[in-house]
């Protein structure tokens, strides 16, 4: 049980720390463009599968901006120890 909980503590620390960082990134975007810079990797356009009954829609997408990279490696280090 202790596994399974570090994990999510991981998953959810990566993941806020990917925001944060993304959202602080974009804030400081006019004082350091390249906090700003990033990328996106997902499924472009998302799959639609139409089976006139039912129609289903599936799509992801991860943008990921260079203070929101750093931040994540601070997370992973401090959370490494």
């Amino acid at each position: 049980m202790r596994r399974q909980s570090r994990t999510w503590v991981w998953v959810i620390a990566l993941l806020a720390g990917a925001i944060v960082g993304s959202v602080i990134g974009e804030v400081l975007s006019d004082v350091a463009p390249i906090l700003a810079r990033g990328f996106s990797v997902g499924l472009q356009p998302p799959f639609n599968l139409d089976l006139n009954v039912v129609s289903l829609t599936l799509g992801f997408s991860i943008r990921l901006n260079l203070a929101g990279a750093i931040l994540v490696l601070i997370l992973v280090l401090i959370l490494g120890r």
